[in-house]
């Protein structure tokens, strides 16, 4: 029990700086009828009343599709699909109607439960919908004519921002009206992305049936819009869910999206686990890489010293004071993880001997034998020869296998540069380790 306490005490630290981080933004998740129609889905409205608690501002966008197909099949009508795109005649455009109407009284019957002694107890959420999003047809493609199935024309941003500032979540079905008084058939997805990117949201969230993997059926964890075309046109058999909002995460990012998620609905806690958790549960779209390998500034002083402390604790690394650290910080160069460094290596060249110092290699102990220390040790030898420097060697207590994996041998202290071997401990007995460049 006393386990289970703690690790629900260091979860809960670990994700504070998400807890201030994300309130105060603008999230607008979007997910289909199925999650409507799972078991699990009020457990997921718990969590988005949750998030709602914890200050975002949440909008809702809801698809429809098994809804819809159900009542045509009581009808005895179907809708055609042509190229991927359903036509929307006027029998199927009434089974549109009921829908959206039943699935957004099903959502909202959810968000207004206050039972005591359940996850919605005192959560008294307001839910606001409307006709934020004009639409147009889409009108006669190849020859055929899709009647009822429109497109976004434009989203009344103001409306919403209004509504979401006054506290309420917003509902939005995938209907789209025009200045005429007509009805349109929207995909939820694209009505997600054009919300997100005119509201410039903070994040845009899709709840798929499925994960987005590789070839090798693992989840890809992160894409820049680029990544995200090339896979596009790469797989052609990508399923058509995925396919759809991939190329809406990838369109939002380069529009003034912040981020784009495309998570796995069917795992329990998956909004909480991506919101709050460093490495998250899906696929992540950014304008720019969430991970870079970059030159250390002096605001990564606190990280680096963060990162370091457990191996200065166990006596792997020589301890190094703040006021060190602030004057060497041009010397090191570190790997960022949204916001966090995870891993830090320096170098200090001795042009005289021609030799260069690798110190402090550390990873994150969450991140090791993923190859990010192999990235940073790429990084320090090509620092290392642009300072046409012709050897790199190491002083190290613990890790000397590590580097002798990589080409290092073991070489005498009496090599060192004669600086260093003016400054070298004798009681920590350091191996000297070099590889040439």
């Amino acid at each position: 029990m006393k386990k289970d306490v703690n690790n629900f005490v260091d979860w809960f630290r670990q994700a504070s700086p998400y807890i201030h981080a994300h309130r105060g933004s603008t999230v607008v998740l979007a997910f289909g009828g199925e999650a409507v129609q799972d078991g699990n889905f009020p457990n997921l409205i718990h969590d988005i009343a949750l998030l709602h608690s914890l200050g975002l501002h949440i909008l809702l966008v809801h698809g429809t599709r098994p809804q819809i197909e159900a009542r045509l099949k009581l009808r005895g009508a179907g809708m055609q699909v042509v190229n991927g795109m359903r036509v929307t005649d006027e029998r199927a455009l009434l089974c549109v109607k009921e829908a959206a109407g039943a699935v957004r009284v099903e959502i909202e019957a959810l968000l207004s439960t206050g039972l005591a002694n359940s996850p919605m107890s005192g959560a008294r959420i307001e839910v606001d919908s409307g006709n934020f999003v004009t639409a147009k047809p889409l009108g006669i493609i190849d020859g055929v004519d899709y009647l009822h199935t429109g497109e976004v024309r434009k989203i009344n941003a103001t409306a919403i921002r209004q509504r979401l500032d006054t506290g309420a979540m917003v509902l939005i079905p995938p209907l789209g009206y025009s200045p005429t008084g007509e009805v349109f058939n929207l995909n939820a997805a694209d009505v997600a992305t054009a919300i997100a990117t005119e509201l410039k949201a903070d994040k845009l969230i899709f709840l798929t049936d499925r994960k987005l993997t590789d070839s090798h059926r693992q989840l890809i964890e992160s894409l820049v819009p680029a990544e995200a075309d090339a896979l596009l046109a790469r797989r052609k058999s990508l399923n058509e869910q995925l396919r759809r909002v991939l190329s809406n995460a990838a369109c939002a990012c380069r529009h003034g999206v912040g981020r784009a998620h495309i998570l796995p609905r069917r795992q329990d806690g998956v909004l909480l686990s991506e919101l709050f958790t460093r490495d998250g549960s899906g696929t992540l779209i950014t304008p720019e890489q969430w991970e870079t390998l970059r030159e250390a500034e002096i605001d990564d002083v606190s990280g680096i010293l963060e990162l370091i402390q457990p191996l200065e604790e166990a006596g792997v690394l020589v301890r190094r004071s703040r006021e060190y650290m602030e004057t060497e910080i041009h010397r090191f160069t570190v790997i960022e993880r949204d916001g966090t460094i995870i891993g830090c290596a320096a170098l200090y060249p001795f042009p005289k001997e021609k030799m260069g110092e690798l110190a402090c290699l550390v990873i994150h102990p969450d991140y090791r034998k993923s190859g990010r220390g192999d990235q940073l040790l790429t990084f320090i030898q090509h620092q290392a020869r642009s300072l046409h420097l012709s050897q790199l060697f190491v002083l190290t207590t613990r890790t000397a296998h590590w580097f002798r994996e990589r080409g290092f041998t073991a070489t005498d202290i009496r090599h060192l540069p004669g600086k260093k071997k003016d400054l070298y401990n004798w009681q920590r007995n350091s191996r000297m380790l070099t590889c040439r460049l």
